[in-house]
């Protein structure tokens, strides 16, 4: 029986952590949005990149733009990459359009400011934005329209969900949602209200997995991320989980979910209670959520920001079918080796001694959970797995557990052709040498942590 590894501390640790063609890669087909497409690996000579557009926690006047190919490990694309011609850009929202560009919609002021127009920019790079316009929306008596968010429906249709207040009550919030009556983006329906979830809540998040809608919204009374259903995107929804039914805390908004290589779906939310940002993990479609991790670099940094998912080409790759020796990034004199069932990272040269090399030769085969991932055998046909933190190497049970245990996703790593071997069902965890022992550790951001998890693929030993 796997022995699973803890849940880590969110105080002490700092990170944890749909092959879809490139013709898919519009926010509706996304499946961290809609989740209408079945998730899995990118394949060989394509990756995963999220990408996020965060304004600062000391500065609402600009945004940054960090991508990452875990969701987990962002790191900055490019910093003010775009500051509006006048007012403020918070809670910015991102997505790709079928015209190849990215657009951002956004709060055009401060939380103090009485705010009746939400901005729109567009990108062809996500590094340079073009202002496009401040739309007023058209409510009677309108105090505030905050946190838009892009939803691009399974029929095609691009919407904004905007939570807006009125004057009579400037901080009741309620979710309103707009439809493009054009490609440009440029004019919208009257706004309507989302039925069922009701006043007083902020910061709604739209995904739609099959048929059914999803919603995350903000309590603004209890401070909570609540959750309901719907079987229309109007509504009515039934708001079935309230108060701290995930276990995420309460001082907690902004949420923004998508599903990961593996299928899992995955949470992030702005911490602004604690100043800091989290994301929490689901494998059973959104009912019960793993203990929030905090995000290094954006914690304390990056506030309200979306997530968007995408596959692009150019990622990293093993060739199959093949053996291969394992040499590390930052001890070069150091491979894989199989010692007592156990992956280590001893020494290995050319005098080494024949039963050595053939104990760093390894079989690269495809994932026995997914075939656009990889595993690991060695020459006696055990594999590679984790098993109580550790690389080991076990006969296939055929079991389910053993397969995913077995099989790790190929990022990319810190050196030319380097690769970064991520756990299929664990996240955030990386192959890492740590004593020269071969472990599956939770990623913490840091540079040394990327060198220690990074290895080049060379010609075998045997």
């Amino acid at each position: 029986m796997t022995t699973r590894p803890p849940t880590p501390s969110r105080r002490t640790l700092l990170r944890a952590l749909t092959a879809l063609p490139a013709s898919a890669l519009v926010l509706g087909e996304l499946p961290g949005l809609l989740g209408t497409a079945e998730a899995a690996a990118p394949a060989s000579g394509y990756a995963t990149r999220y990408t996020i557009v965060p304004f600062l926690n000391s500065d609402d006047g600009t945004v940054n733009v960090y991508q990452s190919d875990d969701a987990a490990d962002f790191r900055l694309l490019q910093s003010s990459a775009y500051t509006p011609p006048s007012n403020r850009i918070r809670d910015a929202s991102i997505f790709k359009h079928t015209n190849g560009y990215y657009y951002l919609t956004y709060t055009t002021h401060t939380w103090q400011d009485v705010s009746t127009t939400i901005g729109f920019a567009r990108s062809a790079d996500r590094v340079n934005w073009t202002f496009l316009y401040d739309y007023t929306v058209p409510i009677t008596g309108l105090s505030r329209a905050w946190a838009p968010e892009w939803f691009v429906d399974s029929d095609g249709s691009v919407n904004v969900i905007v939570s807006c207040s009125t004057t009579d009550d400037e901080w009741i919030f309620t979710p309103y949602v707009l439809t493009a009556t054009n490609s440009a983006l440029t004019a919208w329906t009257s706004p309507v209200a989302l039925s069922g979830i009701g006043s007083n809540h902020i910061d709604t998040y739209i995904v739609k997995v099959g048929s059914t809608y999803h919603a995350f919204t903000k309590n603004e009374t209890a401070k909570y991320i609540e959750y309901g259903t719907a079987a229309s995107l109007r509504g009515p929804y039934t708001i079935s989980r309230t108060g701290d039914w995930a276990g995420w805390g309460s001082y907690r908004e902004g949420p923004s979910v998508i599903q990961l290589d593996n299928g899992g779906w995955r949470i992030f939310f702005d911490g602004y209670g604690d100043g800091t940002y989290y994301y929490s993990d689901s494998y059973d479609t959104f009912a019960t959520w793993s203990t929030p991790t905090a995000l290094p670099t954006l914690s304390g940094t990056g506030r309200h920001f979306t997530v968007i998912k995408e596959t692009v080409s150019g990622g990293t790759s093993v060739t199959k079918n093949a053996t291969r020796s394992f040499q590390s990034v930052n001890y070069t004199t150091r491979y894989w080796e199989e010692q007592s069932a156990l992956l280590n990272l001893p020494v290995v040269t050319g005098s080494s001694a024949a039963a050595d090399k053939q104990a760093a030769t390894f079989t690269v085969v495809a994932g026995l959970a997914d075939s656009n991932g990889y595993s690991f055998r060695d020459a006696a046909g055990n594999y590679l797995r984790h098993y109580d933190f550790r690389g080991r190497f076990d006969a296939n049970d055929g079991t389910t557990t053993f397969a995913q245990d077995a099989t790790f996703i190929a990022r990319t790593g810190t050196s030319s052709g380097s690769v970064r071997f991520e756990s299929y069902n664990y996240p955030g965890y990386y192959l890492r040498h740590y004593n020269y022992q071969l472990r599956v550790s939770l990623a913490d951001g840091t540079d040394l942590f990327r060198q220690d998890s990074s290895f080049v693929p060379v010609a075998s030993w045997a």
